[in-house]
């Protein structure tokens, strides 16, 4: 007799063991339990921690609560101004609603990839080529906006899209270069032109300055002669001012004793502040004017 309890006991343990073995399941932080009994879905998922269903009646399919990184095959188009254009994204996305996510549709990452495809895609033909390149946060909010409407009813949530990169045909890299070299060339042409309107203002100043200061000018020959002898293999030429010459002009052109005047008229007299300095004078000697009167008598 007591064999036999023993022995029922045993098979009893054995049982239950069995029993828990195929009703025990455990469901981690980061998922959720959907369970089917006969084919029905539960209302209410199972949360994380250890739970038990009924084995052969129930059967339960876990959901990662996760927010996934779904990489978005790069899709070629042609842009709203005809430049085609290959543009690839990634999509950040959750489950919010198990039940949702396991009964209204087959495969919700499937569904969620094919869904970002065909966004991206209308968003290409949709958009001009300096929006793909320097827009992309108002092109990333409306990638998400299309992705997300049809996706809030299958439990999923999108979280952020961002558009990766652009590839641009190697035509269009080439003009795209050369846009932007002539647009530096233009910049630094105005630049050097606004330059060198600034440095005239500045040079009639100063011709103003030292036309109502003479004396200006010679300090200013003075400085410039220092500038150029500090250079060791420069050659240094420096003008004769023009009073210095006129000075020996009227020395020479000074009526000797007994001598007869020159018939030639004396060379107009010029403002030193109109010709600073000369090389030469052109006047003639009072020998030169001997000479011709011989040569007439």
């Amino acid at each position: 007799m007591l064999q036999g309890l023993a022995a029922a006991g045993i098979v009893l343990l054995c049982v239950c063991a069995v029993y828990v073995a195929l009703a025990a399941r455990v469901v981690k932080q980061y998922e959720r339990g959907v369970v089917f009994r006969l084919g029905r879905v539960m209302k209410d998922a199972r949360q994380p921690g250890f739970t038990m269903i009924v084995p052969f009646v129930d059967r339960m399919r876990k959901v990662n609560l996760q927010i996934v990184t779904l990489p978005v095959p790069a899709q070629e188009g042609i842009s709203r101004d005809n430049v085609t254009v290959r543009v690839d994204a990634v999509v950040y996305f959750k489950v919010v609603d198990p039940v949702d996510a396991i009964v209204r549709v087959e495969d919700y990452r499937f569904a969620v990839s094919q869904m970002a495809q065909t966004s991206l895609r209308s968003i290409i033909g949709k958009s001009d080529l300096d929006d793909l390149l320097s827009n992309r946060e108002k092109l990333n909010q409306g990638l998400e906006l299309m992705i997300d409407s049809p996706a809030v009813g299958w439990g999923v949530h999108v979280d952020r899209v961002e558009i990766k990169d652009v590839s641009l045909p190697e035509t269009m890299k080439r003009s795209m270069a050369r846009q932007a070299e002539a647009a530096r060339d233009r910049r630094a042409r105005v630049i050097n032109a606004d330059a060198e309107f600034q440095a005239s203002k500045k040079l009639a100043e100063a011709a103003q300055q030292m036309a109502d200061t003479p004396s200006a000018l010679q300090l200013r020959l003075l400085q410039t002669v220092v500038a150029v002898a500090a250079e060791k293999n420069s050659t240094l030429v420096l003008p004769f001012p023009v009073e210095l010459l006129r000075f020996l002009e009227r020395a020479q052109q000074t009526p000797q004793p007994g001598a007869a005047p020159s018939a030639q008229a004396a060379p107009p007299q010029v403002p030193s502040a109109q010709v600073p300095y000369a090389a030469a004078s052109s006047a003639r000697t009072p020998a030169d004017s001997g000479s011709d009167g011989q040569r007439a008598g």
